[in-house]
């Protein structure tokens, strides 16, 4: 059964306090510039004139995608659970990011197609297995209706569970062989933007890779033959998402729910977003959109969400990377809101009327 999840908008007349704190602070109205809107944004999600960011935690949530052996990705699905290993000892770009960040991490087997018993006692990784990934899309949905609602509700499990542990920050990661083009197909019915628009190349497909790609990913947008732009939400998920995207959902909804600041990564976990908002739009007030990835479909997730990234680097790795490297901005942020003097504290005089 599908949870029910109740999130709350963020209260309006806290605003004008929250705006009149961050423009008496002791500098020139509005020249902290995006990290403004991050103070007002946290102030906002956590309903306070102090909020305070607590147990910061990565999540990576891992899944494979029985369309990947068809040739969407130019890697073979055995990298997933390879990957989810080297993410355990260590040796991956999200590691290194989080810990120059500060960030604590957990790696989540959403439903990679390897046994990983062997590990389920180490401190970084959560047992969350739905089945050994989804469906080929191509022949059928991705995932049945109750796989997919066993997906959402242990995410937002997981997240209940992170919140009663006085955690408020959920950094959003994925890893899968084939995520990008399930990102791809939800983008395109969720958003309405062409297939082709939204098709990339993913963790890098030659021109003839891309070609046959876009091939496939067209098959499998007729055989389900969702609306583009009009589709319900959770038959898109159903139909080409990963238990990885369906967990990330889960979790995003719960974490909102809770007051959670929700550090949301690139094209991938953008996808879960979407979904997660399309259900309940109050959710995007808590999104903090931290880069804009190179893959051509995340403008469209991007615009649909009426989303503004915090950085622009080129970046298309996923596993959280881009969001890691933007909490330290997150923080800032909320450190300028409550550690800076207002000119009142400081006894420094105010920008007179008509001055320049």
């Amino acid at each position: 059964m599908l949870p029910t999840f109740h999130i709350s908008p963020p209260d309006p007349a806290l605003a004008p306090a929250l705006r009149r704190k961050i423009d008496s602070k002791t500098k020139p109205l509005h020249s902290l510039g995006r990290l403004e809107d991050l103070a007002f944004q946290a102030g906002m999600a956590q309903r306070s004139l102090t909020p305070k960011l607590a147990r910061p935690r990565m999540l990576v949530f891992a899944g494979d995608h029985g369309a990947a052996q068809a040739g969407v990705s130019a890697y073979p699905q055995e990298v997933t659970w390879q990957m989810v290993r080297n993410f355990l000892a260590g040796g991956a770009a999200i590691n290194a990011f989080c810990k120059t960040a500060g960030l604590a991490l957990s790696v989540v087997d959403a439903g990679v197609a390897h046994d990983f018993s062997d590990v389920d006692a180490h401190p970084d990784f959560i047992a969350a297995k739905v089945a050994p990934g989804t469906a080929n899309y191509l022949e059928q949905p991705a995932m049945r209706r109750d796989e997919m609602e066993l997906a959402i509700a242990r995410g937002a499990e997981l997240a209940r569970r992170l919140a009663a542990e006085a955690c408020n920050v959920l950094g959003f990661g994925e890893m899968g062989i084939g995520n990008t083009a399930s990102a791809s197909l939800i983008a395109h019915a969720l958003t309405g933007a062409a297939l082709a628009d939204c098709t990339g190349r993913g963790a890098g497909l030659d021109d003839a890779g891309l070609d046959r790609k876009r091939a496939l990913l067209a098959r499998a947008a007729a055989r389900a033959g969702l609306a583009a732009g009009q589709a319900d939400p959770l038959d898109a998920l159903a139909e080409f998402g990963g238990f990885e995207i369906a967990m990330m959902t889960g979790a995003m909804l719960a974490g909102a729910e809770a007051g959670m600041l929700l550090l949301i990564d690139g094209f991938i976990v953008s996808a879960a977003a979407l979904v997660a908002a399309r259900l309940y739009p109050p959710l995007s007030a808590y999104c903090v959109f931290c880069h804009r990835s190179a893959e051509p479909g995340h403008g469209a997730v991007l615009a649909a969400m009426d989303a503004v990234p915090l950085l622009d680097l080129g970046l298309r790795l996923g596993e959280g990377t881009g969001a890691a490297l933007a909490w330290p901005l997150v923080a800032a942020a909320v450190a300028f809101l409550n550690d800076m003097a207002s000119f009142s504290d400081a006894g420094v005089a105010e920008k007179s009327a008509g001055g320049s």
